[in-house]
């Protein structure tokens, strides 16, 4: 099976990219199951109910999110509407949302897909290693599931690598996302789970992590309040990791990042067109 997951979203920029390219991505690597992480898809911060339907329109198959899923209140109903929507499942209990869904994928596979948030430099969440734990034995890879796509949103890289090592064997990708920095770790763990650190944002990289360079520049200078950050708007790069799974185990058989467009060089991964 091959999934592609893409990095955070951010503004216009970054959703116009991913809905345009998204379409000939699907069929030019023959993806079987692709999840975007939308937290920042709604002007930077949040994302609505008519930016899913226009994710979801473009081939998504699940929306991530992150700490900042709810900037945008009206997403907190549309949560018991729409199961291809989650958010990290260790927020506390009675929080709107889910943390983990099972969906389809082609072929007959299913998919399971989960996410947790750091706590490292983020929110004092409950505990992302015990939250994952509980998913992981609810479905179980080989078993309940045929692939696990499990995310890290976090700030510290020590936190992502440990909990890809922790979930080795029992996921098929742990991927990284909240730094929208794409980082050069792709690579499968010895238990044959593949792994990134951070999958890095689909945005204008002429920023300063999607947002115009300005006002992030002042208040590093001045460390005094300002305007409101907006997002970028020049032209994107989509960012993201692809993984390609074992149909008997699920594990990862091979792992590469894919960058198009924008600021960044073009990349796709070397095993795209040849297997």
């Amino acid at each position: 099976m091959r999934i592609l997951y893409l990095g955070d979203i951010v503004g216009r920029s970054g959703r116009d990219a991913v809905t345009s390219r998204l379409p000939d991505l699907r069929r030019e690597l023959s993806l079987d199951f692709v999840a975007v992480n939308g937290e920042n898809a709604a002007g930077g911060f949040g994302i609505t109910a008519a930016i899913c339907n226009d994710l979801f329109d473009a081939g998504t198959d699940c929306i991530l999110t992150g700490n900042h899923v709810f900037d945008q209140r009206e997403i907190m109903s549309h949560f018991q509407a729409e199961p291809r929507l989650i958010r990290p499942a260790n927020y506390p209990a009675g929080t709107p949302g889910r943390g983990v869904t099972v969906l389809d994928a082609t072929r007959g596979k299913r998919v399971a897909v989960i996410q947790v948030m750091g706590r490292v430099f983020m929110d004092p969440l409950d505990c992302p290693f015990a939250a994952a734990e509980r998913l992981l034995n609810e479905h179980r890879l080989g078993n309940h599931v045929d692939a696990v796509v499990l995310d890290i949103h976090g700030e510290a890289t020590s936190e992502k690598m440990a909990m890809g090592h922790f979930c080795d064997g029992r996921a098929s990708l742990v991927a990284g996302t909240h730094s929208h920095v794409p980082t050069a770790d792709a690579m499968i763990l010895d238990g044959g789970t593949g792994y990134i650190t951070d999958v890095g944002m689909c945005g204008d990289y002429n920023s300063v992590i999607g947002m115009e360079k300005d006002e992030p520049v002042r208040r590093f200078r001045q460390k005094t309040p300002g305007q409101r950050f907006s997002p970028a708007s020049g032209p994107a790069t989509v960012c993201g990791v692809l993984v390609e799974t074992d149909d008997r185990t699920g594990l990862a058989k091979h792992i590469g990042a894919v960058r198009i467009g924008g600021k960044l060089s073009d990349k796709l991964p070397s095993f795209s067109a040849t297997e």
